[in-house]
């Protein structure tokens, strides 16, 4: 009997052994894929902790054509490579990235009208122009570029907010025209990137596409008063804008997570309840938010300290500075 329980406990601490050894030893690529398996995203191969091209094994959508590894599109003519600019830490760095000129000029081609007596909601258009899938298929190498640089699912979020954050902020120059009416014309993700500048509400489409498609819940942030549309991330309750589960994400410049008492040139700030315009609620939340609450805090406790005294003390200016490289901020923003 006690040689049968001695070799009962053996058995049962060596298998807690292997089991403890294997979990060890399970790998993965940085968008979660298990090595030696396709991601999500076609063509890629997770191979040894780098996400390949591999589309003999993992295949391609039904809007491309398998030539060698790759996946090709339709769309990829006219390429032209762009360089997306982004701040982590303090730390800054870059995304060669490359667009096609048939993709951008087909979007164009797409009409803006929204027929509301469809009951259309403004979720419904934006998320239109975010499903449209010519367009996801040439955007999601850019988030394979983004989760090749880090493991950190928190900070593949970052580098996408402060990516989107880094693009110009700027109108287009072109209109639509509804009959006698005659408005702004709404650029595609795509769009904006191939052309290196949006407005808030053409940036913010950008900067949910990208934070969907890592993982995390996105929602657009509509200030009717104001006119105005930032990206809500979804987050603890605690630091969300006006106690929802989403924090506030500035897309028109470089800003802090959560800081939404920034200044503007058409309004003094937002001071409205913004509509939140839940794009995907099933999705990650930035868990390690706390310390961007905490530095945007201090920002506005800086920036409040300049509107009323006109000076700031060294030891603000001190905290600015650090801030500022921080957070790749170019102004009190």
């Amino acid at each position: 009997m006690i040689l049968i329980i001695s070799l009962l406990g053996i058995f049962i601490l060596s298998t807690g052994i292997y089991l403890l050894f294997f979990s060890a030893s399970i790998k993965t690529c940085n968008d979660g894929t298990l090595y030696a398996n396709c991601s999500k995203i076609q063509p890629y191969y997770c191979f040894i902790g780098d996400l390949v091209e591999m589309s003999s094994v993992c295949g391609c959508s039904n809007l491309s054509v398998i030539e060698g590894n790759k996946c090709i599109s339709g769309y990829e003519s006219d390429p032209k490579q762009i360089f997306l600019n982004y701040t982590l830490r303090g730390e800054e760095g870059q995304i060669n990235f490359t667009v096609y000129k048939k993709l951008y000029e087909s979007l164009g081609k797409i009409s803006r009208y929204t027929n509301f007596k469809e009951n259309f909601t403004l979720l419904d258009f934006r998320l239109k122009m975010l499903d449209n899938e010519p367009q996801r298929e040439l955007l999601l190498p850019l988030v394979v570029k983004i989760q090749e640089i880090t493991d950190d699912k928190e900070d593949q979020a970052r580098i996408a907010i402060s990516l989107v954050q880094n693009i110009p902020f700027g109108n287009s120059n072109k209109t639509v025209k509804f009959g006698s009416i005659i408005s702004d014309y709404q650029r595609y993700p795509y769009e904006v990137l191939y052309d290196l500048e949006g407005v808030c509400g053409e940036k913010s489409e950008l900067m949910v596409f990208l934070l969907r498609e890592i993982g995390y819940g996105a929602a657009f942030l509509y200030y009717s008063e104001e006119n105005h549309e930032a990206v809500g991330i979804k987050c603890p309750e605690e630091y969300g804008v006006d106690d929802s589960e989403f924090c506030f994400v500035e897309t028109t410049g470089p800003a802090i997570i959560t800081d939404d008492k920034t200044e503007y040139i058409t309004f003094e700030e937002l001071k409205s309840y913004p509509q939140v315009l839940i794009a995907s609620n099933d999705g990650l939340a930035l868990e390690k938010s706390e310390y961007e609450y905490v530095d945007a805090k201090n920002m506005i406790a800086i920036r409040e300290s300049a509107k009323k005294d006109g000076i700031i003390n060294p030891l603000e200016y001190l905290q600015y500075k650090v801030l500022k490289r921080k957070y790749g901020l170019v102004s009190f923003s």
